[in-house]
């Protein structure tokens, strides 16, 4: 599989909130940032979609709790968009945004250092896309190879150190370089090959080998590298932890 759409920056995004001084807000945070263009501002989503109707954009920013159609019901209707980022003063709303694949879910009021982590995340999905777009990768026996523009890796499995998901995407970390592939983690951890993997976080999956350290919240790798633990995969680490009989 490869990804068949460039993106290039800058990418056209839309504001979507019925309050007036939340929409500025969000407006003149978004103006800081030159990889993002602005395609339209709207007070509703009935308006957004008006709007939008004849010119696809890249990124959505949603106010949530909106009269009539709320933001949910936007990304509902506009999941062809790549990226949606909702900006609600509602955080029980967290749980429902990430299953309409939101990309991140900040709450009001704005702050800057969590829009710029937001920014850079957000960087690094289209870098990926854009990247990915290039690359190519099947699996076969103990080795994976990835296709490079015109060149094709091939990679042992046993040098993986661990993958690391983006959306749609894997990053491939070996213990020299890092590769990007279209698959889901979860897809890739399905292929008999990677059965050597544990996963150990919902963006992280490890080979057990080289695992040095076992903490509750973090693994230690014996390439100076840490992870998180995501708190549904303790139980599956804790029963690796007792057979290594660390």
């Amino acid at each position: 599989m490869k990804s068949d759409m460039p993106f290039t920056p800058p990418y056209k995004c839309i504001i979507v909130d019925d309050d007036e001084v939340d929409r500025l807000t969000t407006l003149s945070f978004v103006r800081k940032y030159p990889f993002l263009t602005i395609a339209g501002v709207y007070a509703s989503a009935e308006e957004a979609l008006v709007g939008i109707k004849n010119t696809p954009v890249d990124v959505l920013f949603l106010d949530i709790d909106m009269p009539g159609l709320t933001g949910l019901d936007l990304r509902r209707q506009l999941l062809q968009t790549p990226v949606c980022i909702f900006i609600t003063a509602y955080p029980d709303y967290a749980v429902e945004s990430f299953e309409l694949a939101a990309l991140d879910f900040l709450v009001k009021p704005l702050k800057t250092d969590r829009f710029l982590h937001t920014m850079n995340r957000l960087q690094d999905y289209f870098d990926i896309k854009r990247k990915a777009a290039l690359f190519e990768c099947s699996v076969g026996g103990d080795t994976i190879f990835i296709k490079e523009g015109h060149d094709q890796i091939k990679i042992k499995l046993h040098e993986i150190v661990y993958l690391e998901a983006l959306k749609d995407y894997t990053h491939v970390v070996t213990t020299t370089k890092k590769y990007c592939v279209l698959f889901t983690l979860g897809n890739l951890l399905k292929e008999a090959a990677f059965k050597t993997f544990i996963r150990i976080h919902r963006s992280y999956a490890v080979q057990q080998h080289f695992i040095e350290k076992i903490a509750v919240n973090q693994v230690t790798l014996n390439t100076a590298i840490t992870l998180p633990v995501g708190r549904s995969y303790r139980n599956s680490l804790e029963e690796l932890k007792m057979n290594k009989g660390s």
